[in-house]
């Protein structure tokens, strides 16, 4: 089971709700992410862009990909991805392939498909499991509770409101 967030987790999150917003705007879904090295900087970042290249353009798989080209096997193991919403299946695969450390996330799967059920949005073509399921021995967190947590379903439903 993930565990709860902490105190520094924020400021990331809040970046990669900035990210989700920037996709929302550019009219994809509501998804960004953030790799923070160990000692808290933020070495790269992504956005969703599954309109504007494919329906694999996760930021999570982009940021695994830069990870592996740009990182060193023990660099990896000591940066943290921050992410909008929990893996999805293909993206948990890419982390623990990649080797990158801990997780921390704003909203679970779980809730990102009890909230589009709400807004009779489309269910994702994959099964949903919990990203600690796939991915072995790394720690995960989320996830968020309060104004976060609020403030990324908004984005989805803005996105899931003009469709």
């Amino acid at each position: 089971m993930a565990q709860k967030l902490k105190d520094n987790d924020e400021k990331y999150l809040r970046r990669c709700l900035e990210l989700s917003s920037e996709a929302v705007t550019a009219g994809d879904e509501a998804f960004g992410s953030v790799l923070v090295n160990k000692n808290g900087e933020i070495i790269a970042e992504a956005r969703n862009r599954v309109n504007e290249k494919t329906v694999l353009a996760h930021p999570e798989i982009e940021l695994a990909y830069w990870a592996a080209e740009h990182l060193s096997d023990e660099e990896r193991a000591k940066t943290t991805l921050y992410t909008t919403g929990e893996h999805c299946p293909m993206c948990s695969a890419a982390h623990g392939w990649v080797g990158l450390g801990p997780l921390v996330y704003l909203s679970s799967a779980k809730q990102l498909g009890e909230w589009q059920k709400q807004y009779n949005f489309p269910a994702a073509p994959v099964n949903f499991l919990p990203a600690e399921d796939i991915i072995k021995n790394t720690e995960v967190r989320g996830p968020a509770i309060g104004q976060l947590l609020e403030e990324i379903k908004m984005l989805h439903q803005k996105v899931w409101a003009k469709k």
